[in-house]
């Protein structure tokens, strides 16, 4: 069973389609959350990104990973109603192999630094065990 379905995602997140990018949360505690993303052939992106060997693009295998990231930070502030997670910065980023229809990302995001309104996460993102991107993200919080 899932930690937060789809629904409990949207009560925290405030993306919908087509930029919602994360379907489940599999496990959560103070320092890290495990978020899935399906990635399936009727994905948008697929109309044009490369339509004869579709992969996913890199920038939205990113946002998925913030948005895994700003469940985690928005889950353990009381007023996330009136707060918002915006990406401050991406660093090292590697992109190990592409994503393409049919594939399960694994999105894994720790916290590096917390400080009240930022948060500096690492992140790597799997497909059957195997590392298909990583990064470093910084993330704060913001008012609506």
């Amino acid at each position: 069973m899932p930690v937060l379905d789809i629904d409990a995602i949207k009560a925290i997140l405030p993306h919908r389609y087509p930029f919602l990018l994360v379907d489940r949360i599999l496990e959560m505690d103070d320092e890290r959350v495990v978020g899935i993303k399906n990635v399936t052939v009727n994905e948008p992106f697929f109309v044009g990104h490369y339509p004869h060997y579709p992969v996913m693009p890199g920038v939205l295998i990113v946002e998925a990973m913030a948005q895994t990231a700003g469940v985690l930070v928005l889950s353990q502030i009381p007023d996330r109603d009136s707060k918002v997670v915006l990406l401050a910065s991406v660093e090292e980023a590697k992109f190990r192999r592409p994503v393409r229809p049919g594939d399960q990302l694994r999105i894994e995001m720790k916290y590096i630094k917390k400080k009240a309104t930022v948060a500096k996460m690492q992140g790597i993102v799997t497909v059957d065990g195997t590392p298909v991107a990583e990064a470093i993200m910084m993330c704060t919080l913001a008012d609506k």
